[in-house]
């Protein structure tokens, strides 16, 4: 895994964030986002669309949870995050794929309207940051068995691991 350069930017959201924990129960969060030059066409008056980006991202722990607490497929994010390369090999094969370790992300609230309060954590602890339990979030989130080519599932008996797949 290389280090690349910090990305601050305006993307959507191409599915509904997918919430997963490690076997040493700390939450991950991977979103799909797609970043792209939109821009407005003087001459036609219309919107055009340029290239697109599109990048896996996922975030850890707190972030994690409330990132799947709170957003959805198609909504537009402001997200700040570490770019990197993920490489891996599998049947033989070297695969490699730019990925975002997120660091912050919230709704634009060009296009949106958000109540912001404090996550159900933080009340319980008082408002001092407190941390609900990875198996806490667990049992709240988890449903149904994990889809088959997920790298992050943990099912010891169906040959999955929480060891990432680069």
């Amino acid at each position: 895994m290389t280090l690349l350069p910090t990305l601050t930017g305006v993307g959507r959201l191409t599915g509904d964030p997918e919430l997963r924990f490690t076997q040493a129960q700390k939450a991950v969060v991977s979103v799909s986002l797609a970043f792209n030059s939109r821009r407005l066409n003087k001459q036609t008056n219309e919107w055009e669309d340029g290239d697109t980006f599109f990048v896996r991202g996922t975030a850890w722990e707190r972030l994690a949870e409330n990132v799947a607490e709170t957003l959805a497929k198609g909504m537009e994010v402001i997200v700040t995050g570490d770019l990197r390369t993920e490489r891996w090999e599998k049947d033989g094969q070297k695969h490699e794929r730019p990925a975002l370790l997120i660091r912050s992300i919230a709704p634009n609230l060009a296009y949106s309207v958000a109540k912001v309060s404090k996550d159900a954590a933080s009340q319980q602890n008082g408002g001092q940051g407190g941390q609900r339990t990875a198996q806490q979030g667990q049992q709240q989130r988890r449903s149904g068995p994990p889809p088959q080519d997920d790298p992050w599932a943990v099912d010891n008996a169906q040959g999955y691991s929480a060891e990432p797949p680069f």
